[in-house]
C-alpha cells in the first residue's frame, strides 16, 4: 500500500519532480491522451465568479486587480495570456524569498486544468514552491506516495501528510481532496485550518483527472483509489479516520459516507444526484463543462451525448437509496451555480446526517469560509474525536 516515504530518494527532489513533469509534456507535443484539451473561455466571466474565491485562499485582492487588467486570454503563454501573467506574479514572490505566496500564484496558473503545456509546467514550480514553503508551515509536513490497485495496474498517489507537531497515535486522521479544478495543494489553508482547530491529521490527496493524478480519469470506478487512501490513513492512527470534500472532491467523500469506507463524512459542495442531469449539464457555466470534460479524459471537446453518458454515470441513486451511512455533513452556499442545493437537501432526514446551506454562499461557500470553517471544525471535533455509540456505555 505504502509507496516511497519522506526520506525515500527523490520523492520531492526537483530533479525527480521535473523528470515526472516532462513525460506529461512529452505527451502534449506528441499530441497524444495525456492532459486534455483546451476550449473556449470568457476571461472576464471567469474573473467575476472566482475573484472572491482566489482571494479567500489568500491571494492578495490587489495582486487580483492588475491580473483582471492584464489577462485577456486563458491559455497559451504569451504576455496577456493567464498562465504567463499569473507566472510572472509568482516569479516576483519566489525571488523574494516568499514561497508559500509563490504556490498560491502558480496555482492560480494552472487554473482551470492542466490541458496545454504552460498550465503543466504552472502546475510544476507549484509543488517546487509548496515544498519549499513547507519549512515554515504552522504544523509537521510530510510528502509521501501511496500505491493504489486500479483497473489491473498500480496508481501511485502522491500526499501530503499535515499534522499538529505534538500529534499522538490516536490522533484522528482526515482525507481532504480539492474538486476539478482547484487542487489540494490550492486548498492548504483549509486544511491547516482543521489540523491546528480541529486537532486531526489531514491525509491531502488530488482526486482522479486533477493535479498529480490527472493522468487518471476520473469516473465512479476511481473512487476505488481514494478509498485505498483512506485505507493508508487508518495505519497512521488508533483512533477515527473520516474524509472531507471540496467541489467533486465531496462527490468522492459523499461516496465514502454512504458506503461506510470512513467513520465519518463531510461533503462540501459535493455533486451527488442532480448534478448529473442533462437540464443541469445543459446549464453550466463558466467553463464547467469543459473543465469536467477534461477530468473525465476527453482528448477533444466531446459532444452533448458523450459528456451526458459519461456524467450520468456518477449519480449516487442506488447508494442515496440505502437508509445507511455513516456520520455526515453536508454543507454548500445556497448561491452555488454549478452543483444544485437539491444535491445538499437530499440528505435531509437520512440518519446520522446534518445538512446546512449557507446564506448567500456560493459554490462551496468559498466566499464566506468565515461561516463555513467553524461549522467544519466543530463537526469534525465532534465526531472524529468522540467515542462510537457501540463502545460507550
Amino acid at each position: 500500500m505504502l509507496g516511497s516515504g519522506p526520506g525515500a530518494p527523490g520523492f520531492d527532489d526537483r530533479n525527480v519532480i521535473a523528470h515526472y513533469y516532462s513525460k506529461r509534456l512529452n505527451h502534449i507535443t506528441n499530441k497524444e491522451r495525456a492532459m486534455g484539451y483546451i476550449f473556449p473561455v470568457d476571461v472576464k466571466d471567469l474573473w467575476a465568479e472566482r475573484t472572491r474565491q482566489f482571494v479567500a485562499l489568500g491571494t492578495a485582492k490587489e495582486d487580483i486587480d492588475r491580473l483582471t487588467q492584464t489577462i485577456t486570454d486563458m491559455w497559451g503563454d504569451a504576455p496577456g495570456s493567464w498562465s504567463c501573467e499569473w507566472s510572472k506574479l509568482a516569479q516576483r514572490y519566489a525571488q523574494g524569498d516568499q514561497p508559500y505566496r509563490a504556490m498560491l500564484a502558480y496555482g492560480g496558473a494552472h487554473f482551470p486544468c492542466l490541458a496545454d503545456e504552460a498550465k503543466v509546467t504552472a502546475h510544476q514550480h507549484q509543488l517546487e514552491q509548496y515544498i519549499e514553503a513547507s519549512k515554515d508551515f504552522p504544523v509537521a509536513f510530510e510528502r509521501r506516495g501511496v500505491n493504489a490497485r486500479y483497473q489491473g495496474g498500480v496508481v501511485e498517489v502522491p500526499v501530503h501528510i499535515l499534522s499538529e507537531t505534538d500529534a499522538t497515535e490516536d490522533t484522528p486522521v482526515l482525507v481532504a481532496t480539492g474538486g476539478v479544478d482547484t487542487y489540494k495543494m490550492d486548498l492548504h489553508q483549509m486544511w491547516v485550518t482543521y489540523v491546528l482547530g480541529a486537532h486531526v491529521r489531514v491525509v491531502a490527496a488530488d482526486i482522479p483527472g486533477t493535479g498529480e493524478l490527472a493522468d487518471v480519469p476520473t469516473s465512479r470506478p476511481s473512487t476505488e483509489i481514494l478509498d485505498q487512501v483512506v485505507a493508508f490513513a487508518r495505519t497512521l492512527t488508533t483512533g477515527k479516520t473520516g474524509q472531507l470534500g471540496v467541489s467533486f472532491g465531496g462527490y468522492f467523500s459523499a461516496h465514502a459516507g454512504l458506503t461506510g469506507v470512513v467513520d465519518a463524512a463531510v461533503v462540501v459542495g459535493g455533486p451527488v444526484s442532480n448534478t448529473f442531469t442533462v437540464a443541469n449539464i445543459d446549464a453550466l457555466l463558466y467553463g464547467m463543462r469543459d473543465i469536467l470534460g477534461n477530468a473525465y479524459g476527453f482528448a477533444e471537446v466531446p459532444t452533448n451525448q458523450q459528456l451526458v453518458e459519461v456524467t450520468g454515470r456518477f449519480m449516487l441513486d442506488d447508494l442515496l437509496a440505502n437508509d445507511s451511512n455513516c456520520p455526515m455533513l453536508v454543507i454548500n452556499g445556497d448561491q452555488d451555480v454549478h452543483v444544485p442545493i437539491t444535491d445538499a437537501q437530499i440528505f435531509e432526514g437520512r440518519p446520522d446526517t446534518d445538512v446546512v446551506l449557507i446564506g448567500g454562499g456560493t459554490h462551496c461557500a468559498l466566499n464566506r469560509l468565515d461561516l463555513l470553517q467553524p461549522i467544519v471544525t466543530q463537526w469534525l471535533t465532534s465526531h472524529l474525536h468522540a467515542p462510537d455509540a457501540s463502545s460507550a456505555t
